[in-house]
């Protein structure tokens, strides 16, 4: 078997036909988890420098658009881009806002497609109509940070928003036909393999489109640091993670998109661990344990999970 799972890049290779890549931007937006609305310490492991490269820099849309399609251009040769709205909660601001930030996608022919990234507790139905007026012209994804279903173990990482909350806000994205993707971390603290199982089982049984894996980590100035320092968290090393990968692969179906097996981090911030900033190793890793298993996304599934398609995923 050539693939053993469902990559991004096969997707959007399928959809248009040539590679594409993702413009990480920053709109200026905040998150409530950090202005005092819902926490100020953020989530424990939050830091967007550390993954953001615009986070902060207040830089203009356009121009944090135009130094990356002419960087990826002259570097790879890559002509068509999505535009990422990556950088703290990007629905978390007045209608008059968000359509300010997105509609300056429509300057750059170059970019088909939208992918939006927010808090699961922090879109409306408005919101949502407004993003789903882009799935005209558009590749449109949300992605959603909900990390894991279980709800006491996002209280340990002062998430501060509920499983509930994420099934709320995908029944209302889906009512509208824009894909929705996943994060998930793996690792959380106190996280036992079983309650990991069993994020795959419920997240299968959804109208999801695709999946982001994130590997927990820790990074400057969070308060994770602090109690990595202090001993109180163990994280996984690189065999833990790609068999923890590969059983939640095998289990979830294989329509799911991958949007990213593993997580990687800026050098500048990351504390650890530092094997995920290997990210192709990893990335071939799990490769080899699906081939040594014998097994492919889905394996695990009943058959008519396996052959079942999603509605979503629409195109230009």
């Amino acid at each position: 078997m050539k693939d053993r799972f469902y990559s991004f890049n096969n997707y959007l290779k399928k959809m248009f036909g040539e590679r594409i890549h993702r413009l990480s931007l920053d709109a200026g937006f905040s998150c409530p988890n950090l202005d005092a609305t819902l926490s100020s310490q953020g989530c424990i492991y939050c830091n967007n420098r550390g993954f953001s490269r615009f986070a902060y820099t207040n830089s203009a849309l356009e121009s944090q658009i135009e130094e990356s399609i002419e960087f990826y251009n002259q570097r790879y040769g890559v002509k068509k881009f999505i535009a990422y709205f990556q950088a703290f909660t990007n629905t978390y601001a007045s209608l008059e806002e968000l359509s300010k930030a997105y509609e300056v996608i429509k300057k750059y022919p170059e970019i088909v497609g939208l992918t939006i990234s927010t808090r699961p507790d922090c879109v409306d139905e408005e919101k949502i109509k407004l993003i789903s007026q882009y799935t005209k012209d558009y590749l449109v994804w949300i992605e959603y940070g909900l990390q894991t279903t279980h709800n006491h173990l996002l209280e340990n990482i002062n998430r501060n928003h509920t499983y509930e909350d994420f099934l709320k806000a995908f029944r209302l994205t889906r009512n509208y036909g824009i894909n929705v993707g996943v994060h998930l971390i793996l690792g959380l603290p106190s996280q036992n393999h079983n309650q990991i199982l069993e994020d795959a089982k419920e997240l299968a049984s959804l109208d999801i489109q695709g999946i982001k894996f994130h590997v927990f980590h820790v990074l400057k100035d969070t308060p994770l640091e602090k109690m990595y320092e202090q001993k109180r968290v163990n994280l996984l090393d690189k065999e833990e993670y790609v068999k923890i990968v590969c059983d939640f692969l095998e289990r979830i179906p294989r329509f799911f998109v991958i949007l990213r097996l593993v997580s990687d981090a800026s050098d500048k911030y990351l504390v650890a661990p530092s094997w995920i900033n290997r990210k192709q190793e990893v990335i071939e890793a799990i490769k080899k344990e699906l081939e040594k298993r014998e097994t492919f996304q889905g394996y695990r599934l009943t058959d008519s999970m396996k052959t079942h398609e999603s509605t979503g995923c629409k195109s230009k």
